[in-house]
């Protein structure tokens, strides 16, 4: 299927690293202009390299003057017109009610919001722009199913959901609004905890799959970065242009809702 990207421009933020850098990659697979954004100097450069033909610019999406002038570069780039705009929110928090400061609770909620709201607005006059330009959140799983471990960002996610939802709403119908909904992602928050891990016997397919089986995901095993990013720019495309207002799950059948 043509997805309709050829001669398309798009931004992802977070764009140096996992979920980000593959939706990157095959966003330039299907002949699409693409901007991407990250706060480490190293990965960009490190991106830069491995993408070839693309726009990496220094951006914390928490930063409104920093934002504005990741817009302003994007702008000048891409001719004032963007088709697609990936919001590609940080990791996640284990903490749970007792152990969560109000510190961190304002930390995650800025985070998991603001790299929402900071963005979008910003590249909201370029998106209005366009023929058909899309948003995509890329948003957790447990924003419909939380978790006592992760209480912070549960709650932060279920707060980005009910937000794409409203924006959905409100940019109709001018911009497509959708979210992908992430389970268990091979990134380098699980690569960290595989190099962590008390049995250094265990190699690396043994310990992700045992991973999976405590974790009870039917499919098996971990996502690929890769795939979540198929979901993302199935949402982005034209293919797509009935579709506004909803979460595609991406979790290899680990929720328990229907």
């Amino acid at each position: 299927m043509d997805l309709g990207y050829f001669g398309r421009y798009a931004v992802v933020t977070g764009g140096t690293s996992g979920i980000g850098l593959a939706t990157a990659r095959l966003l330039l697979a299907e002949g699409a202009h693409v901007a991407i954004c990250g706060r480490d100097e190293a990965r960009l450069a490190a991106a830069r390299q491995a993408l070839g033909n693309v726009l990496a610019l220094r951006c914390d999406v928490l930063d409104k003057v920093q934002v504005a002038r990741f817009a302003q570069a994007v702008a000048a780039w891409c001719g004032g017109r963007l088709d697609l705009l990936v919001n590609n929110a940080g990791q996640g928090r284990v903490s749970t009610f007792a152990d969560t400061s109000d510190d961190e609770w304002q930390q995650e909620l800025q985070l998991k919001f603001f790299s929402q709201v900071l963005p979008t607005r910003a590249m909201l006059p370029l998106l209005l722009a366009a023929e058909t330009p899309a948003i995509i959140a890329v948003n957790s799983l447990l924003a419909l199913q939380p978790e006592s471990h992760m209480v912070a960002t549960s709650a932060a996610r279920a707060g980005v959901q009910s937000l794409m939802k409203s924006l959905a709403r409100e940019f109709a119908p001018r911009i497509r609004v959708n979210s992908i909904l992430l389970g268990l992602v091979d990134s380098g928050q699980w690569q960290r905890r595989f190099a962590a891990r008390e049995d250094k016997a265990q190699d690396r397919a043994g310990w992700y799959g045992a991973l999976a089986r405590n974790k009870g995901i039917p499919l098996q095993r971990l996502g690929e970065p890769e795939e979540a990013a198929r979901a993302i720019l199935f949402l982005g495309s034209p293919a797509a242009s009935y579709i506004t207002g909803a979460s595609l799950e991406v979790s290899g059948g680990v929720s328990r809702h229907i």
